[in-house]
């Protein structure tokens, strides 16, 4: 375990990257991986409102949701340091409710943020 930067959170020194569920792996095999990290004392999680990858209209967000429906499911968010991203400059316009391409503007960081709590079923993010 290390510590989070300059933080008192403590992490595991390997993270767990869910970029691949929802398009190459399917929501029970996400499930499982993030089963069998837990109970090898990884619990450090990464993700982000792009994934899976590569990217496509029908599939942002949606390994968000398989980790949503994994902590509801498990009640294990407390046992999970979430680290989860907004996407940067985009000319892909699928990830803004209003259909305008991706900026880091303030009103898009917070729609973004809106929906990943969202998608993951739980009120907080411990670092984006």
């Amino acid at each position: 375990m290390r510590k989070l930067g300059r933080t008192d959170i403590e992490v595991s020194s390997v993270c767990l990257d869910t970029i691949t569920w929802g398009q190459q792996n399917t929501e029970a095999e996400g499930h499982a991986q993030m089963d069998m990290a837990l109970d090898r004392g990884i619990n450090f999680f990464d993700t982000a409102e792009l994934y899976p990858i590569p990217p496509k209209a029908e599939t942002p967000g949606r390994t968000e949701e398989y980790i949503g429906t994994w902590f509801k499911s498990r009640g294990t968010r407390d046992k999970v340091i979430l680290a989860s991203k907004v996407v940067g400059r985009t000319v892909n316009t699928w990830f803004r409710d209003d259909g305008s391409e991706g900026r880091l503007t303030r009103v898009q960081i917070e729609e973004a943020i809106n929906k990943n709590l969202k998608r993951l079923q739980t009120d907080y993010i411990d670092l984006y």
